[in-house]
């Protein structure tokens, strides 16, 4: 009864904290938006991946005429699931036009290859299977505009929220397992036990965190799944020390030596009465190594040695695209680069919010 007055007066407290509901609800819609992403995105290929080298370098709002030709080869039909999951191949092939007309049995447009140049095409309409009832062309609208590729970055975008939540959660799940068992066997039973844990702590921690990700991932090599366990190898050493500082702290409290005086074994009395109150602090601080995977996984992915293309990572779209910061288009690079910014910012708020709603000492 005490336990659960002490989650609700916690609640009341971060529900009345602007900033810290402020970035919860960011965390919210940017889950949601992963979970959902190829729904969301215009372009629901898989990786957002379609391709126009036409129409590279578009600026945002900007607005392109396509003409839709059927692919030739079969594409099998796939489950909501999967679409879900993995998108859905296209069709049609998108060919960028400036206009169209009919004849008998052709059709003849004018393809968009560069500003201001334009080439003739013809198809026959038997070929691409027209008939009055199928749309022939469509026009897209990209809202964040193009990279150097043709790929629409809003799309790129939305499917790139995948890969930073889900470098933030199994990283946060990965540190937590490891960082919660060695500091806390270190901390309980302390003396050797805690000598040798700790002398492992310290040689990680005096290795700069970067370049220890570095050797991992060259390690286990370059990759989506590589990168989510090399920074979480990396991110459990401060967890470790901090569940050890509170282990020490709450093993010398009176109802610890109580559970011993009633026979209690140590593994009992570490599971059901020491971590229990570690408990708080270790969410505030999951909470501030989420946010810093996030930035870690978009440099490793920047510097080329995280999630390799055509898989779109927000650190690699800024690689991508940062060239045209100095162009008159500096929305590509920027875009990934805001989107990092509000969701490690929100994470920040969440935390902040949540160590005076546990009360947690820094």
């Amino acid at each position: 009864m005490i336990e659960r007055s002490n989650d609700q007066t916690a609640w009341r407290k971060l529900r009345s904290n602007f900033a810290a509901m402020s970035g919860l609800i960011i965390i919210i819609i940017t889950s949601l938006v992963a979970v959902f992403a190829y729904l969301l995105a215009p372009d629901h290929s898989p990786n957002a991946n379609r391709m126009i080298l036409e129409i590279g370098g578009s600026k945002p709002g900007s607005s392109q005429l396509f003409l839709k030709i059927p692919r030739h080869r079969t594409i099998e039909r796939q489950s909501i699931l999967h679409q879900v999951m993995y998108g859905k191949e296209d069709r049609f092939e998108y060919i960028p036009i400036s206009s169209y007309r009919l004849t008998t049995d052709s059709v003849h447009a004018l393809k968009y290859v560069d500003e201001d140049l334009y080439q003739p095409v013809s198809f026959s309409k038997q070929a691409i299977g027209y008939s009055e009832n199928s749309a022939l062309t469509e026009t897209r609208r990209f809202i964040l505009g193009a990279d150097q590729y043709g790929r629409d970055i809003l799309s790129r975008l939305i499917i790139g929220t995948r890969v930073s939540m889900a470098v933030g959660m199994i990283t946060v799940i990965i540190s937590v397992i490891l960082g919660v068992l060695l500091g806390a066997i270190a901390g309980y039973y302390r003396n050797r036990t805690d000598d040798i844990v700790m002398w492992f702590i310290n040689v990680l921690w005096s290795i700069p965190t970067l370049l220890l990700v570095f050797a991992i991932t060259l390690l286990l090599g370059k990759g989506f799944w590589q990168v989510f366990v090399a920074i979480g190898l990396t991110m459990w050493v401060n967890v470790a020390r901090m569940v050890r500082g509170q282990v020490m702290q709450i093993r010398e409290m009176e109802f610890v030596l109580a559970a011993r005086a009633l026979g209690y074994t140590n593994l009992r009395i570490l599971w059901k009465h020491v971590l229990p109150n570690v408990v708080g602090p270790l969410i505030v601080l999951a909470a501030s190594n989420f946010a810093s995977a996030i930035v870690i996984e978009a440099g490793l992915s920047f510097l080329g040695v995280g999630v390799q293309a055509p898989q779109p990572s927000w650190g690699l779209m800024i690689k991508e695209n940062y060239n045209f910061i100095i162009t008159n288009n500096p929305a590509l690079a920027l875009a990934p680069g805001v989107a990092i910014m509000l969701l490690v910012l929100a994470f920040n708020l969440l935390g902040s919010g949540l160590r005076d709603a546990l009360d947690v000492r820094a």
